[in-house]
């Protein structure tokens, strides 16, 4: 962000640091509202609020001005969620090709993409049986031009997790080790060690892209005739699916690699249907509910109070 758009648009300007003021930062929001969405300018805020501070901290600057600066509001997006039916019909249909084994990934364990990218052979440990999460390749736009950035360590803390490696995901990995192995052995001198140890790379050794993944996935449901959905969606499928069979939030905190319980728990509190149905049963249990039978005699006494009154009142 700082590369690619905030420290171009202010060079441009011929803004200094000390000679910032909170209106130059406002007229950058309102100029880039015309060509992006209202959270990518927030995300901006939150880069450049960040710098000041630091700026501020150590004396560079006499004030943070980005504190004096309103930003817009977050859009209210909702996330699309399968079922398992719809899932399952996923599956069947995406069998057999290249994106077959990123999407049953990230359909189980909820990983991002960038987590999908950046896995590697050392982070499946086929004799216990499990697989870590600590490496992401993630692609980022620098001057017009697209660049992947490498790196050895998971989006926070939280998100460094080792996930049980269960059902034929053991036979998956397995598959496709020893296809790579052979590709090696075929395509000799062509094949590209560069990215050798990913686990997601094409016969001749390339690096999947993380805009592979965001592109083609859509492309390739709509061709089939299956609703719209991006790639994440298949991680948002995966909380929804974890909240339908009964897993508390916290544990699919854990499994989803989130550093704060708030972010689950806003993102998918208002599907936690069970919850609902066990408060619902403890007001029943700690309230006296009046007999509906009851209730409706009243009801009955009422309305035919009504009936007699305009009979003896035709004028009223």
């Amino acid at each position: 962000m700082v590369k690619s758009v905030i420290e171009p648009y202010f060079r441009k300007k011929g803004y200094t640091l000390r000679g910032l003021e909170a209106r130059h930062i406002q007229q950058f929001y309102s100029e880039k509202l015309k060509t992006v969405k209202p959270n990518s300018v927030i995300h901006y805020h939150a880069v450049i609020h960040q710098a000041l501070k630091y700026a501020m901290k150590t004396d560079l600057v006499p004030q943070n001005v980005a504190m004096k600066v309103d930003h817009p509001k977050k859009n209210d997006f909702q996330p699309v969620f399968w079922d398992a039916s719809k899932l399952q019909h996923l599956f069947e249909v995406i069998k057999g090709t290249k994106l077959e084994l990123p999407v049953l990934v990230t359909a189980f364990y909820g990983l991002r993409r960038g987590e999908v990218c950046g896995l590697k052979w050392d982070a499946i440990d086929f004799e216990r049986g499990t697989l870590t999460i600590k490496r992401t390749v993630t692609s980022i736009q620098v001057n017009g031009k697209t660049k992947i950035i490498e790196q050895n360590s998971a989006k926070t803390k939280s998100s460094m997790r080792t996930l049980p490696l269960v059902g034929s995901f053991a036979e998956y990995f397995r598959e496709v080790k020893a296809a790579q192995e052979l590709n090696k052995q075929v395509c000799g001198n062509c094949y590209n060690y560069e990215y050798d140890g990913y686990v997601f790379v094409d016969e001749l050794g390339e690096r999947m892209n993380p805009n592979y993944l965001t592109q083609q996935f859509p492309a390739f449901i709509q061709r089939h005739g299956m609703k719209k959905m991006r790639f994440h969606d298949l991680r948002h499928s995966c909380a929804s699916l974890l909240l339908a069979n009964g897993v508390p939030l916290k544990q699919i905190q854990d499994w989803l690699g989130h550093s704060d319980f708030s972010t689950t728990a806003n993102i998918y509190a208002h599907l936690d249907y069970s919850s609902k149905l066990s408060s619902a049963q403890a007001m029943v249990d700690g309230m006296f509910l009046p007999d509906a039978q009851g209730f409706q005699s009243k009801w009955s006494e009422i309305e035919m109070g009504k009936e007699n009154f305009a009979v003896s009142n035709p004028e009223r």
